[in-house]
């Protein structure tokens, strides 16, 4: 019996180690990188946009997933670094995106939030402005994505599989 649990345990070894290296495998050669993006609305149906100084136009709200982060850690992450918001509720997955703008590899997670804001966001070298504007009002300079995904939102656009 002893022999039985014994191989057993090896073979166990083997497949995790087989395992993480069939993962180590897919990620180099199947890599991808993957972010996210949220529309945020406030109490009043405002929502929230972010001017950065490295990039042109007033965007949504967004960035990265790192290694060992969920999406609605990264989320959470990036709403509160960028706009010091504070998602109230359940975030309400949208959709997912190929963002083959940015690279071939790109992916954005995109969801729909109630916020509230814990203080004003103070600009600085990567947020040069920000704020909550009526979705009829919204800022010149607001991308064309910011706009579809809005579309898409309300329903007056069909989701699209791209950014």
């Amino acid at each position: 019996m002893n022999d039985k649990i014994a191989r057993e345990e090896k073979s166990s070894v083997w497949a995790k180690l087989f395992g993480r290296a069939l993962h180590v495998y897919f990620a180099l050669t199947r890599s991808m990188t993957l972010g996210v993006r949220a529309a945020c609305f406030d109490a009043e149906g405002r929502i929230f946009l972010v001017r950065h100084s490295y990039i042109a136009g007033w965007h949504m709200p967004g960035g990265g997933v790192e290694r060992h982060e969920t999406v609605e850690q990264a989320l959470e992450k990036e709403l509160r670094e960028e706009g010091n918001l504070v998602i109230s509720g359940e975030p309400q997955l949208f959709q997912v995106y190929f963002n083959n703008h940015t690279s071939k590899r790109d992916h954005v997670v995109f969801y729909r939030v109630e916020v509230t804001q814990t203080a004003p966001r103070k600009p600085d070298r990567e947020i040069v402005e920000s704020g909550f504007f009526p979705r009829d009002a919204l800022p010149p300079g607001t991308t064309r994505a910011t706009f579809r995904r809005l579309e898409e939102l309300e329903g007056t656009a069909r989701p699209s599989s791209y950014w």
